[in-house]
């Protein structure tokens, strides 16, 4: 299966060359509309695969939703950080050489994309913290009052669409509460959120994840 590698702002790794299988495009770290949009037309039945950190595949799954190409355009996702949320939640390999290999020959699966109540998507792992104030899985509550830390992840099961972790750390106890859903809302005490690896620009007060109404087509399994 031919593609078209993105790759994002970062050394390239020596695997990743032009070859008969793919072509590589250089672009800016967390490329936009004006990098992302050209290579559609060039994709044809190809897939689109991206080198980069979280926040690069993030921002290149935005165009895909944004211009309705979800359904038509197989991602595979070839990380530069051995430490990739991403690759972690997908169970997605980290190594180079491994990660291009699959993201050419591995099945497309149709996994949960999250999003969020300012326009942004979510791939690997949202985190807020210290936080306080009162949080819903759905109709379950699983905030209400102070926490060290929360994290949400889409489910890589599949399940209702993502997992929310609540965390609790003591001076010599963690204790981890993790409870899914089709969304999650949160009204708080101002506090810092962040995405695949991104600071929000400023804290905020309330925040909603939620499971869109279509997958995303994520390469993470062998043919």
């Amino acid at each position: 299966m031919r593609g078209i590698v993105l790759a994002c702002g970062n050394p390239q790794s020596p695997v990743i060359t032009d070859g008969d299988r793919f072509e590589v495009r250089q672009v800016p770290s967390r490329p936009g509309k004006a990098e992302v949009d050209p290579v559609f037309p060039d994709l044809g039945d190809g897939r689109l695969i991206v080198h980069g950190t979280d926040a690069d595949l993030n921002a290149v799954v935005l165009r895909l939703l944004r211009t309705e190409r979800l359904a038509d355009v197989a991602v595979g996702y070839v990380p530069v950080d051995p430490g990739s949320d991403v690759a972690r939640v997908w169970g997605l390999p980290t190594d180079p050489g491994r990660a291009l290999d699959l993201a050419l020959s591995g099945d497309p699966d149709r996994v949960s994309l999250v999003r969020d109540d300012v326009g942004g998507v979510l791939l690997g792992l949202g985190s807020l913290g210290p936080v306080r104030g009162v949080g819903y899985a759905d109709d379950t509550v699983v905030l209400r009052g102070q926490a060290s830390r929360l994290e949400v992840t889409p489910d890589p099961d599949n399940g209702l669409g993502l997992l929310v972790s609540v965390i609790h750390k003591r001076l010599f106890t963690r204790k981890v509460t993790t409870t899914e859903g089709r969304a999650f809302q949160l009204g708080c005490l101002p506090v810092q959120v962040t995405l695949d690896g991104v600071a929000h620009p400023r804290p905020m007060g309330k925040w909603t994840w939620y499971r869109h109404t279509e997958d995303l087509r994520l390469v993470r399994g062998l043919q």
